[in-house]
Formats: C-alpha cells, sequence, structure tokens
C-alpha cells in the first residue's frame, strides 16, 4: 500500500510495535529498511497515516511548511468566497487535520491522536499565517472515538462568537460555527451549485436543502424554488438566509423527501429543475445495498417529474459509493421512470477540497448534472 502512495497502514499490517499514540514514527520493512514517516495512532485500525517517504527530523517544522502550501494553494484559486477549506487532511498531506475559514473566524477539526496532541502548535501557525479574529476547535465529530478521542468544542485563541457572516458567491449565510454540522456549512458544493446555475431554469425543487444553497443560489435564475428537509432547524435556517439574501421566491418546506417525492408524483407535480444533495446514505461498506437503494429511488421519482428540457442536479457524498456505481444507479432509475437524459457534466467537491489520487477515499462527493431529453 506505501509503494502504491496510499497514506494508510492498517494494523493489520503491524507486526513490531515501539510507540505510543501521537508519535511520528519511522515504518520499517521485516528486515529493518527504512520505508516512512507516519503519524501513529494506539487506538485506530488505521495505525499508520503516511507523512513522508523519508525521515521526518522534525514534525512541526513540516506541519508549518504543509499549512503555509495549503494557504498559498487556496489563495491561488481566487475563490469568490469568504467561506472555503483551508486544510484538507490527507489532500494537502496532513492527515487528520481540516481546517475551514468563516470569514474572520477558522474552524479546526483534529481528527487523529497526532493532530489532536500538536493542536496548540497548530492553532499558533493559524494565527501567525493568516491573522483571524479567533480559531474555534470543532472536534466533536463522532469519528474521534475510533482514535480514542473525546467529543469537544473550544475556543483555541482570539474571539469566536456565536454565529458568523460568511459568503458563497453572490450568497451569504449566517453560519452557527459552534453547533452547525460539520464545521458550520457544507463548503464543498459551492462550485456544483455555480454550476447549476448555468442551467437552472423555471421550477426548482431543492431537495434535502440543509441550509438552502442550491435554493438560495439558484433562486435568481429560476421563476420559484421549494426548498424541503426533514428538519424544523434546516428550515428555519433556510427562512432566514432567504430573508438575509431576499429570495423572495424562495418557499420552504419541513418533510421526508421520500414521501414529498412520492407524493409529488401522485398529485402529477412537475418541476424544470431538480436538485438531489442527500446525507450520506452509505457510511460504511455495509450500507452500500440499502444506499442504492435509496439513491435509485429518490432518482427515479425525481426523473417522473422532470419534463423534457428539464434539469437534474444528482450527488451522493458517500465515498463507498464510486462514479461509477453512482452513474449505473442513476441509469437504472432513468430506465425505471422511462427517461431518457443526457449528461451535462459530471462534477466532484470543490477544489479547496483536493483529493488525493492514490487515496480513493478522498474522492468522496459525485455530483452529475443531467438533462432529460425523452
Amino acid at each position: 500500500r506505501l509503494h502504491s502512495g496510499h497514506p494508510w497502514i492498517y494494523r493489520t499490517d503491524l507486526a513490531d510495535i515501539d510507540a505510543t499514540g501521537g508519535d511520528v514514527v519511522a515504518v520499517r520493512d521485516p528486515r529493518g529498511r527504512p520505508l516512512a514517516s507516519a503519524f501513529y495512532s494506539d487506538q485506530s485500525q488505521i495505525a499508520l497515516r503516511l507523512l513522508a517517504h523519508a525521515p521526518v527530523p522534525d514534525a512541526e517544522a513540516l506541519i508549518d511548511e504543509r499549512i503555509g502550501r495549503a494557504i498559498e494553494f487556496r489563495d491561488s484559486l481566487a475563490l469568490d468566497a469568504t467561506a472555503f477549506r483551508l486544510v484538507h487532511g490527507e489532500g494537502d498531506l496532513l492527515p487528520g487535520l481540516v481546517v475551514d475559514r468563516y470569514g474572520d473566524v477558522l474552524v479546526v477539526q483534529a481528527l487523529t491522536q497526532a493532530i489532536e496532541r500538536r493542536l496548540p502548535f497548530i492553532a499558533e501557525v493559524l494565527m501567525r499565517r493568516c491573522a483571524p479574529g479567533g480559531i474555534l476547535a470543532r472536534n466533536d465529530p463522532r469519528v474521534r472515538a475510533l482514535e480514542g478521542l473525546g467529543q469537544e468544542v473550544k475556543v483555541l485563541a482570539g474571539e469566536v462568537p456565536q454565529t458568523v457572516s460568511a459568503r458563497e458567491g453572490p450568497v451569504e449565510y449566517e453560519v452557527d460555527v459552534w453547533r452547525g454540522q460539520k464545521t458550520g456549512l457544507f463548503l464543498d458544493q459551492r462550485e456544483n451549485r455555480e454550476a447549476a446555475a448555468a442551467y437552472a431554469h423555471g421550477r426548482l425543487l431543492d431537495a434535502f436543502s440543509y441550509n438552502g444553497g442550491f435554493a438560495l443560489r439558484l433562486a435568481g435564475r429560476v421563476a420559484n424554488a421549494l426548498a424541503i428537509d426533514v428538519s424544523e432547524e434546516a428550515g428555519a435556517r433556510i427562512r432566514a438566509n432567504a430573508g438575509r439574501n431576499g429570495a423572495t421566491n424562495v418557499e420552504v418546506r419541513v418533510a421526508n423527501v421520500f414521501d414529498e417525492l412520492r407524493e409529488y408524483d401522485r398529485a402529477g407535480e412537475r418541476f424544470d429543475t431538480i436538485v438531489l444533495d442527500p446525507p450520506a446514505f452509505a457510511k460504511s461498506r455495509h450500507a452500500v445495498p440499502r444506499a442504492r437503494a435509496g439513491y435509485k429511488e429518490i432518482n427515479l421519482r425525481a426523473l417522473k417529474l422532470l419534463p423534457v428540457g428539464g434539469i437534474l442536479v444528482t450527488c451522493t457524498c458517500s465515498y463507498h459509493v464510486s462514479e461509477a456505481d453512482f452513474g449505473a444507479i442513476v441509469y437504472e432509475a432513468a430506465t425505471d421512470a422511462g427517461a431518457m437524459v443526457t449528461v451535462l457534466e459530471k462534477r466532484m467537491q470543490g477544489r479547496d477540497h483536493p483529493v488525493l489520487l492514490a487515496a480513493p477515499e478522498t474522492y468522496y462527493l459525485k455530483c452529475f448534472i443531467l438533462r432529460r431529453v425523452g
């Protein structure tokens, strides 16, 4: 796995261990020949996360340098946003570290023992390189339990207000960085919303809307928009964000999307543009069969609601469902719906969420923009 460039080594592949959790270790083959340097976890099944194929005499200096490179790369993208990902774990060769920017606030997640141990140093680096008003540690993902780490949310530096104003393109949000999902917003769809805006028209249905990202970005391109989410809290956020952006043509409905799609089908409703951006249906390989059924169901229902000339933007953020698998699911749905569709674009997570080619797990978001032609 190391020779192929994959950054993870599993505990079952290790013979002898002389380290404590969070250490930077030398990785050697059975003959003692050096292979790499890596972060070590004494709890996770992913025991080693690659740092370099060479000795690392000063881990903190390497972390500082790579954070600097990550920041420079985001600067080079000239993103039309004040909310974006600054550091993306393995995609920036900083396994276990996530840093998101929301205006003057940085939100950090430490997802491994090694990053947790070095969090005070990382906060110092971020203060020096970015000069934010505050840094918040959102160390509440459940995945930290796999590393034997607890859940907590705390300020690492400066001051962090309860909500922060942030912008993606023309859309402004009031972001709850303390309690919102992920670090406050789902930042990986920004460029896909921009792409969808080029095709959106007529009546819009934004399903699994969460903060209303697609509905708000496409509101200016459509006659009216209906945003649906099962969460009352999400519905309140969408209404607040619509008011903040003057999107008077956005209607919000709190409901189960599966039920609503079936009801719209029975009622003969039609939408010219439909967005399906559900949460991950497959969080493990064991969940893939059920996830396939869920993805097929919502795509089939959506395609039945789409007239000829209509646009479907359909997504999966389940990295256990590959792009090829997702394409096959959507094809099966189209066949069962009696719909002929063409692929306008195949897309992925935004460029500030880079994919490490050697690690398929880092390619998690797939987005197809389709047009019904028959």
